[in-house]
């Protein structure tokens, strides 16, 4: 049996883990312990080992014990010794392949697509390193010391505090910061409102006919019925309302199909939430990111006691800040708070200080502004390669997001996304997102996302897909080379 060690070799500023076999004298056991863990590649060539004196006392042995073992390694060449510099790993000490160390040799990794435009993913080389860092840096200094105890389920006053300003500001939101729960993002938003044992929110929901499907997954998961509203150019049909008692909507800007719910109708369903004692719940998707014209404001701004308002970060700055924000009538936030649990458990707090700072300092303005623009220039060139190489194929949702449809022949969605992976282009049809009680005709489309690739590999991208889209009804696709 094997003798577990684990040194704090405080001396050098690295832990040492060592096996060492009871069978056998001290010395064998530790010449072979330190030999696996430098043939292993668990000491690194030039890793400085442990004074003779601090690993003795760890292990208990004598010094001349822990001093012989040494020499010997440095003999075999195995360690180097060198007056001043202590016993080191030998530079020329190569650790065991990987083909070596476990019978089966690992499988090999799926490779991804050449071409990523899905839709939902933000251009990840434009994270804010340094602004974020300087954020964070301040916050971790400021923090008082209550920070590093359990969280408030309610979230940070401080990042609430700098919510209600700037949802203020930039959305038109009314709150104040003891109606904003903070959260991971939207599903998670969705899951404290009806998931949770006082939900507060009974009945069918009603629910746009095209959106997220892991949105209606987790719905259904937690007993919820959906029920599809129909959509045109005007956003969701409002007026098919019903018996629900509550709305899914995506207002700023309709997912996947585009465009935001018209301001007649906007009106008409906060009359309906006030006629029914119903509620609206406002996805607040893309908000930040509009081209053509000024940003369309909240929904909630219309009737805070009527709207419960969900927003994000994963678009505006990245999905790996699990960040989000829920914007509730007051008699909402007792639930919701209930269902989250007594301490936080989701969003890291200091991550929450240093989004409150982001937000505060203008760092968070400055992104959107600047990810704005290189977005706006992302959709004019996906529009510009269309108009050049596909004339025939309408573009649509435009306006705003991160991404667009392209309408399609009947009948030639399915081609269309097969002949894109034979291109290495990853992308996903518009049925995809159709709800499957929707009774209206469904529509043949492509959502193609513009953020996720690089500035490098946007121009081949948009090549690629180009070479996938079908051609027109009378003209004849040639085989490709």
């Amino acid at each position: 049996m094997a003798k577990t060690w684990v040194n704090s070799a405080e001396r050098i500023g690295a832990d040492l883990h060592l096996e060492l076999a009871e069978a056998g004298g001290r010395r064998a056991a530790l010449i072979g312990a330190l030999r696996d863990a430098v043939r292993e590649g668990r000491l690194a060539p030039g890793t400085r080992l442990p004074p003779y004196r601090s690993l003795a006392a760890d292990l208990g042995v004598a010094r001349n014990t822990v001093a012989d073992a040494y020499a010997e390694l440095v003999a075999e060449g195995w360690l180097s010794a060198r007056q001043g510099s202590g016993t080191r790993v030998a530079d020329r000490a190569e650790p065991l392949r990987q083909s070596e160390r476990t019978p089966r040799e690992a499988p090999p990794r799926a490779r991804g697509p050449r071409h990523d435009l899905r839709q939902g993913t933000p251009d990840a080389s434009a994270f804010p390193r340094a602004a974020w860092m300087a954020s964070y840096r301040r916050a971790l200094q400021q923090a008082p010391n209550e920070v590093f105890g359990p969280g408030d389920p309610a979230g940070r006053i401080e990042l609430r505090e700098a919510l209600t300003e700037y949802l203020a500001r930039a959305r038109g939101v009314r709150t104040e910061p003891d109606r904003i729960v903070i959260c991971s993002g939207f599903a998670h938003g969705l899951r404290l409102l009806f998931g949770g044992p006082d939900r507060g929110l009974a009945g069918p929901l009603a629910v746009e006919a095209y959106g997220l499907p892991f949105h209606r997954e987790l719905l259904a998961a937690a007993g919820v019925r959906t029920v599809p509203l129909p959509l045109d150019e005007q956003g969701a049909r409002v007026d098919r309302l019903a018996r629900e008692r509550a709305v899914l909507l995506t207002p700023a800007h309709q997912f996947p199909t585009g465009g935001p719910l018209h301001a007649e109708r906007r009106a008409a369903v906060v009359d309906w939430a006030r006629a029914r004692g119903g509620v609206i719940v406002e996805d607040d998707y893309d908000g930040e990111f509009r081209y053509d014209r000024r940003p369309v404001g909240a929904v909630q701004g219309l009737d805070p006691e009527r709207v419960i308002l969900i927003g994000s970060v994963s678009k505006s700055l990245s999905p790996a800040v699990r960040l989000g924000w829920m914007v509730l009538p007051g008699r909402y936030v007792d639930g919701v708070l209930a269902a989250k649990g007594e301490r936080e458990a989701w969003a890291s707090v200091l991550d929450q200080l240093s989004l409150a700072d982001f937000i505060v300092s203008g760092s968070y303005d400055r992104h959107v502004r600047r990810m704005r623009q290189r977005y706006r220039s992302r959709r004019d060139r996906l529009a510009a390669a269309l108009a050049e190489h596909a004339p025939h194929i309408e573009v649509t949702g435009v306006a705003a997001g991160l991404h667009a449809v392209l309408r399609l022949p009947p009948g030639t969605e399915r081609s269309a996304v097969k002949a894109a992976a034979w291109q290495g282009v990853a992308l996903d049809g518009l049925a995809e997102f159709r709800h499957p009680a929707a009774d209206t005709a469904a529509q043949d489309g492509l959502v193609v996302g513009y953020a996720t690739p690089s500035e490098h590999a946007y121009g081949a991208a948009l090549e690629a897909l180009c070479g996938a889209l079908p051609p027109e009804a009378d003209e004849p696709r040639t085989p490709s080379s």
